[in-house]
């Protein structure tokens, strides 16, 4: 059993005065595993103030861009030391299979630290003569301030670490809030983070609901947030941000297309599109979930998809054998169930799944695969969040492409191709915020994010540190030793 009384707040461990808990369920066996604390306002004040003071602290807030650069290295360092622990605390809580979770939840976070303290290393200050010849300018790069960092239940470590990393690196103080489901491996990252000396307050993790999480969003302590989750709940922080003047960066749903090309080697395609298409039990923001088919192959792209989903080992998450493990929820479940309902009404044709496995506990969705779906369908527009499939037909590449571009989404994107070059041709046209031509797999030193309702502003790369700093220009009338 996992058993917790008290959140992190200021370097320390304290049990929220409310005294209210959460029962952490498992997903596969539907049993209690375990114990959280939920946060009340108090919590949530008492957490962004320490992030305050710690900002302005000589701890941290005082430090060099070298020295905090130290700090994160070791700070990564501790985390390497429990990456079996820290994956199988995320397969437990939301059904990912362990394989998937021990190279992104375990190592994904500790790669992705140390890529921040490095490039966090670099000095805060440079010198630009000016345009009118008159002296110079000093622009120096500066920390946002206390962020806000609001995480989904699908990858919790990793995208946490996707803020959090940058954040730190840029000199700002977090108050991160966990999704309810996953609160066990945020509270294990606070652990590891005490160990490894991070000062009081630079990170300080509560845990509740939706109510916490609007709270925490408006308080007037908070200098930014960062979110990723569903686009409806990203539209209400966008708009409270929008009144505060508060900047806000948003990584949210996605509805993304695979273009099969009419010379795709089509078993390299399946054998990719199980990945790009179905990871993490389809419980991913950016997967391909829209194939697209050339009218001539329609139907041998469906049987192929059809033998892929029913050759998949649906079963326990912590079995490295296992392919597909449960939904997070039986409310997910419930929803994914639902939509596969809504295809067997449209028309479309039930190739594959569409049912429960055959076991006697957790909450499993079969690989479902659709064929001859309508792009206006709502299998087609909307964001299901499970392994569901939609296999559509077209004429030309204009079309593909018009169909792809046709989505109130563009997170992801994929492209199969013999013929690479002509791959890149039609990523160019996709309007996404990400394509990956024959495979899909997130590059950490390169922009991710959205366009349209998948969200807005960038996480990765150098634009990631720069989402979490501000700007100032100190004006020079004369040049001065550096």
């Amino acid at each position: 059993m996992h058993e917790h009384e008290a959140l992190y707040v200021d370097g320390a461990w304290v049990r929220p005065a409310g005294g209210a808990t959460l029962a952490v369920v498992s997903p596969d066996t539907e049993e209690r595993i375990g114990t959280v604390p939920l946060a009340g306002e108090p919590e949530v004040d008492a957490a962004v103030a320490a992030a305050g003071r710690a900002l302005r602290s000589a701890e941290w807030g005082g430090l060099t861009p070298e020295a905090r650069s130290g700090l994160l290295m070791a700070f990564a360092e501790e985390l390497g030391k429990n990456v079996a622990q820290r994956a199988e605390l995320t397969t437990i809580q939301n059904g990912m299979p362990i394989t998937v979770a021990t190279a992104a939840e375990g190592a994904g976070p500790v790669g992705i630290l140390q890529y921040y303290a490095a490039l966090g290393a670099a000095p805060a200050e440079a010198r630009r003569p000016r345009l009118d010849g008159q002296g110079v300018t000093v622009v120096r790069k500066e920390p946002v301030g206390v962020v806000a960092l609001v995480v989904p239940w699908n990858f919790p470590q990793v995208l946490t670490m996707f803020k959090l990393a940058p954040a730190l690196a840029a000199g700002c103080t977090v108050v991160l809030k966990p999704s309810p489901e996953t609160t066990l491996d945020a509270l294990e990252l606070a652990a590891t983070a005490e160990r490894a000396g991070l000062p009081a307050g630079v990170l300080n993790v509560i845990s509740g609901g939706a109510d916490i999480g609007e709270y925490l969003v408006a308080h007037p302590g908070v200098q930014k947030v960062a979110f990723t989750g569903s686009t409806p709940v990203g539209r209400k922080i966008g708009e409270a941000c929008g009144r505060l003047l508060r900047p806000v960066t948003l990584e949210l749903g996605g509805k993304s297309a695979a273009i099969v090309l009419d010379d795709a080697d089509l078993a390299a395609t399946v054998q990719g599109l199980a990945t790009a298409s179905l990871l993490n039990n389809g419980q991913t923001c950016y997967l391909s979930t829209r194939i697209l088919a050339p009218r001539s192959r329609h139907d041998e792209v469906v049987a192929a998809l059809s033998g892929l989903a029913s050759a998949l080992t649906v079963g326990d998450p912590l079995d490295p054998g296992t392919h597909v493990g449960p939904l997070v929820s039986d409310k997910q479940r419930r929803k994914v169930e639902e939509y596969v309902a809504v295809g067997r009404q449209s028309g479309a044709t039930l190739a594959a799944g569409g049912g429960r496995p055959d076991r006697d506990r957790g909450w499993y969705v079969q690989p479902t695969v659709f064929g001859g779906v309508d792009n206006g369908s709502r299998i087609a527009r909307e964001e299901i969040f499970g392994p569901v499939l939609t296999v559509i037909p077209y004429t030309d590449v204009d079309e593909a492409v018009s169909i792809a571009n046709d989505s109130d989404y563009g997170l992801g994107g994929t492209i199969w191709t013999s013929d690479v070059e002509k791959g890149l041709d039609v990523a160019r046209r996709v309007e996404t915020g990400s394509v990956g031509v024959n495979f899909y797999d997130l590059d950490l030193g390169a922009p991710f994010g959205g366009v349209k309702a998948s969200g807005v502003g960038r996480e990765l790369g150098p634009e990631g540190l720069a989402a979490y700093q501000q700007l100032k220009s100190v004006y020079l009338g004369q040049e001065i030793p550096a």
